[in-house]
Order: structure tokens, then sequence, then C-alpha cells
């Protein structure tokens, strides 16, 4: 069976993540998507908080799965046996960081290997970053995540003012 894992910090996921963990799911017998766990980063939304909604959104691709982590990634995707660390990529600039870091990591474990996808077109811009923003002043983000996100995104800004 082939596992990989698309670990990132996914705060909150955009239609962007979606649409590579779609992709990967077709490659992948299984998909895990790993939260990222990072008290050194302020996040909107908690670990628990972002794989509940993440669960909510992907609960009709039976092959994904979701989990919180922390530590190095490359421990995490051995402790799952996966054999594949799954990564996007929108620009050039993602892909020289991105590459550097799957070095490194083929260097701690030789049996993981990471693989790129290149994001959709329409999807090139978008960051998860973006959406924060939009959605702390009150604008619409409904054409860069999916409902039960923009909700939640929506009334996480609500109750912090």
């Amino acid at each position: 069976m082939r596992c990989a894992v698309y670990p990132g910090s996914f705060d909150p996921v955009t239609n962007g993540h979606i649409d590579i963990i779609k992709r990967a799911a077709r490659q992948f017998d299984e998909v895990i998507v790993a939260v990222l766990r990072n008290s050194s980063k302020s996040a909107l939304f908690s670990a628990e908080e972002r794989v509940n909604i993440l669960c909510e959104v992907l609960k009709d691709m039976p092959s994904v799965s979701v989990r919180s982590f922390d530590g190095l990634t490359v421990d995490f995707v051995r402790e799952c046996g996966a054999s594949a660390m799954i990564r996007g990529l929108r620009a050039t600039t993602d892909f020289e960081y991105e590459m550097q870091i799957a070095h490194t990591n083929h260097v701690i474990d030789k049996e993981i290997d990471t693989v790129f996808f290149i994001t959709n077109l329409k999807y090139a811009y978008l960051s998860s970053s973006i959406v924060k923003e939009i959605g702390m002043y009150g604008g619409d983000i409904s054409k860069f995540v999916p409902p039960s996100v923009e909700k939640a995104v929506l009334e996480k800004f609500k109750t912090s003012r």
C-alpha cells in the first residue's frame, strides 16, 4: 500500500490545499494530512480546531485521514509508515526552499521521498495568510475556501473583536 503524508499548518485550509490533497489521493492509496502543532507560530486556529475543520472538509475522501503532529516531519512520516511526503509548489521561490528541505529530509531518511505537486494555476496566488488577512477585515473569502472554512474563519474573527 502506498501511503503519503501531506504536512502543513493549514491555518486555515484553502481550496489550493484541497486541490493538492485530491490530486495526491489519486496517486497514493492513503494520504495523511498532517497538521503541524507549532508553538512558535501564532495560529488563528488551534491544532485541534484545524484537524476538525479538515476532517469536515475531507469527509467524502475515504483514503484521506487527518492527524496532528509536532517535531520533525520526517519522523512523523516514518511513524506513519509512509514512503512519501507531499508538498505543493506555487512559485519558483517555493521550489528553492522546498528542495532544500527535501534534500535534508532525504539525508535523514533515504526511504522517504518528497513528491511535489505544482499548484493549479487558479490557486497559484492563494495562501492561508491572504485568507486570514481578508477575513480579519470581514472581506469575502468564499472564492478561496470551502463554505465550512469560511464560516469558521469569520466566526473566529467575530469572536476576537
